[in-house]
């Protein structure tokens, strides 16, 4: 039986060649872009350069691969036609980089001891220690019973496409886990849906909203928002948003007059969108002071429901959707898009991530009787949505990656459950398995993302020592 402490030596010798891959990795901005999208790039031309780059370093290492209508990609190891197989599943999009870099978010750098970038922390860093933790058995020329399958997705922070039809023509993996999440193991994932408010741009008050654009992703938390207004008192208007964020610390913001027409930016904390508790969200701040105002039509109903009822409170208690249970927790809220135009269609989407006893059905009509009156709007539940996730504890996939975890680490580790999604979930017995430690800043989807160089490295010995367990007798 090999140590923790010789998976730990022999992914110290892999160190190098995964940073190497992984900062050209990184160098590619795989962020979806249906503008741009071809026959032969369907989710854009970064995405699709994501998935050639892995597959071309998995043919060089040697591997069996394949790519699923340039959507997925996979490479093999251990035997062909074994009757049980063990997937790890990873993904290379990532989301904007969005505002309040203080670095190149496409041009991968290393500064004490971190290497920063977007995708290094989600996934494309844990990806890589993954697929270099198969490479490792790969060398050692480890005897495997099952198969091991390593999948890549370019489409995980979105709408997961091709996941599923991929999955149901190659077959379903008999276990599997993805390094998508943190230790010691993930394997319960809240239930995860989008309502979307739809409405004109309809203004009919002395102050008008020209237009309001914050966030631009589901599971964002918008950092930055900004409006335009044309009011009849400028100098007023603008006096009141100081006065506003005096009282107001948790949000900053400015404003710009050109006649009377006003440009305000407010600058919030943007972070992941299945933790929103821990951010501040610009749009709903900004939509909470400008409603004071004298708008009308569906300006003012968008101000209102935008700044009252969806406004601070993450936990969805003003829409009455709120729920809670034991096993999952907190239901949360997103407002992760918040779109307003004159005189054109707008709309506001509401991310949210529940527990086992509700559903996507009964909070979008939550949605829907918590519109304002003077807002002449739609709700319904639009988009991938994701019904709760559950692994047992007693599962033998979570009891192998526990122990491991316990071998590498000597700490205590049971089972969690997390608002964020994860392609562990495909599968019937799928978990999410690192790579985050406990204590390390969790930057996914914010500024600056980073992951610690020795915790790939940790993490690709774990990685390895838990395939080699799942995949052996």
């Amino acid at each position: 039986m090999v140590k923790a402490t010789e998976w730990l030596a022999k992914s110290l010798t892999y160190e190098d060649d995964l940073l190497a891959d992984l900062e050209e990795m990184i160098s590619i901005k795989s962020v979806r872009d249906d503008a741009a999208a071809t026959e032969d790039a369907p989710l854009g031309p970064g995405p699709k350069a994501a998935l050639d780059k892995f597959l071309e370093i998995a043919e060089r290492d040697g591997f069996r691969t394949g790519n699923y209508k340039n959507l997925v990609a996979y490479a093999e190891l251990g035997p062909e036609d074994a009757e049980e197989s063990v997937a790890i599943i990873g993904h290379l999009d990532v989301m904007p980089a969005g505002d309040g870099w203080t670095k190149d978010p496409w041009t991968p750098v290393i500064e004490d001891g971190r290497l920063y970038g977007r995708g290094s922390s989600d996934d494309k860093g844990p990806t890589f220690a993954g697929y270099y933790a198969m490479k490792m058995l790969k060398d050692m020329e480890v005897p495997l019973t099952r198969k091991l399958v390593f999948m890549v997705g370019i489409d995980e922070e979105s709408d997961w496409t091709g996941m599923d039809d991929f999955l149901a023509e190659y077959g379903e993996p008999t276990m599997g886990f993805s390094p998508d999440a943190e230790f010691p193991i993930i394997n319960g994932e809240k239930g995860n849906n989008s309502v979307v408010a739809r409405f004109a741009g309809t203004n009919e008050g002395t102050t008008r909203l020209i237009s309001f654009n914050a966030g631009e992703r589901p599971n964002m938390v918008p950092g930055t928002a900004k409006a335009v207004v044309e009011t009849e008192d400028a100098e007023a208007l603008v006096e009141k948003m100081n006065a506003y964020l005096a009282e107001e610390s948790r949000v900053k913001g400015e404003a710009e007059i050109s006649g009377n027409q006003i440009d305000f930016t407010f600058f919030g904390r943007q972070v992941h969108g299945a933790m929103p508790e821990t951010g501040e969200n610009a749009g709903t701040y900004l939509a909470n002071f400008l409603k004071e105002a004298d708008f009308g039509g569906n300006a003012q109903g968008f101000l209102d429901f935008l700044g009252g009822a969806l406004h601070d409170d993450t936990q969805a208690n003003k829409l009455g959707a709120a729920k809670h249970d034991d096993l999952m927790g907190d239901l949360s809220m997103n407002v992760g898009i918040q779109r307003f135009a004159d005189g054109e269609d707008g709309f506001i989407n509401m991310n949210f991530r529940y527990p086992q006893n509700t559903d996507a059905e009964t909070i979008a009509a939550a949605v829907s009787a918590a519109l304002p009156e003077t807002f002449d709007a739609t709700a319904a539940n639009e988009g991938h949505a994701m019904v709760p996730h559950y692994v047992p504890g007693d599962d033998p996939i979570v009891a192998t990656l526990l122990d491991v975890y316990r071998d590498h680490t000597g700490m205590p580790a049971g089972e969690n459950v997390i608002g964020g999604g994860t392609f562990g979930r495909l599968l019937k017995r799928g978990v999410a398995f690192g790579a985050m430690f406990e204590g390390v800043p969790d930057t996914m989807h914010q500024a600056d993302e980073f992951f610690p160089v020795v915790d790939l490295t940790r993490a690709m010995a774990i990685f390895a020592h838990a395939m080699n367990d799942l995949a052996t007798d």
